[in-house]
């Protein structure tokens, strides 16, 4: 397998890249620049495993590059990580779209054009296509209910999700979308659900930290999410799907109380608002367990204490930046 990942120095892709090379795999991530600082957390930038790791620059939304990466890697499988968060696309809708829909286009139509190489396409989608439940529901909302998603970002995805599936009716392109909801971990840095993180990194030294919004998250371990991506690349699949993903779905104020059994230092410390987030907040992920599984969970009050664990280490090596 050799495995093209578009913006794989973000979180999700840092962590994919640490758990291929500790299989012993090769991967090549396609990337504006070589910023390395998320995958400097995960992998000491000494150790062997790095070697296996190599850059391949370019600009996903430049159809041309992404072909030309295609061909240079001898890809049998592509990664689609690359896009720009929430913030971003609300500021600027049009390059949002270059970037998360034109640029998830450029990555199939390079598959499309090298159907004799490329197996599979995995990419991310987000928990964004849904919008609030509807009023009164209760149960966990499915992968297949009507999309209604309240932001450019998550419109964004379920037209990538649509284009996906006419890859597949079209041309036969087998590929997975993934869809994860408030991904917590080391390199979980920037977009609207990073803040549980952040938090977790203000106590590891001892900063404050206010959570801006409450309400229900459905908190999910990044290795676990870079876990599922791995499966996706590897599992026995046909077809084009976009599965939602599942972690601990609990109150804010939960993640706060767990946070504090860990170091209850972050009692003083963390605080978070009242508003709930308008994306469904617990979503059924049996259709992704059922096709890929079973997938990995770990429990929220081991994941908080992991995350931690490396934040405070990365901090006593004066890894991590004290802004």
């Amino acid at each position: 397998m050799r495995v093209l990942m578009t913006g794989g120095y973000g979180c999700i892709g840092s962590w994919v890249a640490r758990q291929l090379t500790a299989e012993g795999q090769d991967v090549w991530v396609f990337d504006l620049k070589e910023d390395t600082h998320r995958l400097d957390w995960l992998i000491d930038p000494e150790d062997e495993s790095r070697a296996r790791i190599h850059f391949v620059p370019g600009d996903v939304s430049q159809p041309e590059a992404v072909l030309r990466a295609v061909d240079d890697v001898g890809a049998t499988h592509v990664l689609h990580l690359a896009g720009l968060q929430t913030p971003t696309c609300r500021a600027e809708p049009i390059r949002g779209a270059l970037v998360n829909v034109v640029g998830t286009l450029a990555v199939f139509e390079a598959a499309r054009q090298r159907r004799d190489l490329v197996q599979r396409v995995v990419y991310a989608s987000s928990a964004a296509v849904h919008g609030p439940p509807e009023a009164g529901q209760t149960s966990p909302v499915g992968d297949l209910v009507r999309l209604a998603p309240m932001t450019h970002y998550g419109a964004y995805k379920v037209c990538n999700e649509l284009n996906a599936r006419v890859y597949w009716l079209e041309h036969g392109m087998t590929s997975v979308g993934l869809r994860p909801w408030t991904v917590y971990g080391v390199g979980r840095d920037f977009g609207m659900t990073s803040e549980p993180t952040r938090a977790i990194e203000a106590v590891a030294l001892g900063r404050p930290y206010a959570i801006s919004y409450g309400g229900l998250q459905d908190m999910q371990f990044a290795g676990d999410v870079a876990g599922t991506f791995v499966r996706a690349l590897t599992a026995p699949f046909e077809g084009a799907e976009a599965f939602n993903v599942r972690g601990d779905v609990v109150p804010i104020e939960t993640f706060v109380t767990t946070l504090v059994e860990v170091v209850p230092e972050a009692r003083s410390l963390v605080t978070h608002g009242e508003r709930q987030l308008p994306i469904a907040p617990s979503l059924d992920d049996s259709r992704l367990q059922a096709g890929l599984g079973p997938l990995p969970r770990t429990p929220l009050r081991e994941g908080v204490k992991m995350t931690y664990e490396q934040f405070v280490s990365l901090r006593k090596r004066g890894r991590l930046a004290s802004s």
